[in-house]
């Protein structure tokens, strides 16, 4: 059946791009301890990841907290708990909503963003130029990058809380006129610094995903810049995959090692 060929490449694509990214992998994992440290890149590559990024972080951030203080003040006010409202959008915010939702803003912005810079520079053979040129592009140009991504997805997750709580105290003393000091009292009063510290902590993880399948989908590229395009593409598409599905295992560890 002419189906049968077509599943076969499928599964041969998939296991190629499984086997690519393992080695790329490794390969970090090698050329992260190993000189020149570029430590001028890495700066320039965090404030590309991170100062460039907070703006869009922001608005995200702003977004999940009035919309899930609007979407839930209503449910909540049927059952005589809108007083749980602060505590609620806290929690929701800290644990899951603002680290999982900023990360896959930001894998789609820097993703896609890092395969096509490196994907042109590896078509149009600079890569090529600096390693006959003996100048470990390795080094500059991946390991400073996914290092970017691991330091700042953090950073921006923690300015994501903090404005999608800001958002839902706003909304809150708009619709009922809750005073500050109410709501950031009941907001915290469930919320440990186990959960802060892990669930911020998870978005490094988070990060090192979105900086390896974006520099990997880059330097891999081979073709044309039609195939750069499809490659940025993938590599958005893959980075979102896979931060949702480590994040249900690292969910899972946490509440083995933290408790519910």
């Amino acid at each position: 059946m002419p189906t049968e060929p077509v599943k076969r490449s499928f599964l041969i694509s998939v296991l190629e791009r499984t086997a690519d990214l393992v080695m790329f992998v490794a390969v970090f994992a090698r050329k992260c301890f190993s000189r020149p440290f570029e430590g001028r890149e890495l700066v320039r590559q965090m404030d590309e990841a991170g100062s460039k990024s907070l703006l869009l972080v922001m608005v995200t951030g702003l977004s999940i907290g009035v919309v899930l203080s609007m979407q839930s003040r209503a449910t909540l006010a049927r059952f005589g708990a809108e007083s749980v409202l602060p505590s609620m959008i806290a929690l929701s915010v800290i644990k899951e909503i603002g680290p999982v939702l900023t990360s896959l803003v930001l894998a789609g912005r820097l993703g896609a963003g890092i395969a096509a810079e490196i994907g042109s520079m590896r078509v149009t053979e600079q890569i090529d130029a600096l390693e006959v040129a003996a100048l470990k592009p390795f080094n500059y140009l991946v390991v400073t990058r996914v290092l970017a991504c691991m330091v700042m997805f953090p950073v921006l997750t923690t300015c994501c809380d903090v404005v999608a709580i800001l958002g839902g105290f706003l909304e809150s003393a708009v619709a009922s006129g809750m005073h500050y000091k109410l709501f950031v009292d009941s907001a915290f009063e469930s919320v440990r610094i186990s959960d802060l510290v892990f669930s911020t902590a998870k978005t490094s993880v988070f990060g090192f995903i979105v900086g390896i399948v974006g520099c990997s989908m880059g330097y891999n590229v081979r073709g044309g810049t039609r195939d750069v395009g499809q490659n940025a593409m993938q590599a958005v598409v893959l980075s979102s995959l896979l931060i949702l599905i480590v994040n249900v295992v690292l969910v899972r560890i946490s509440l083995i090692l933290l408790g519910g």
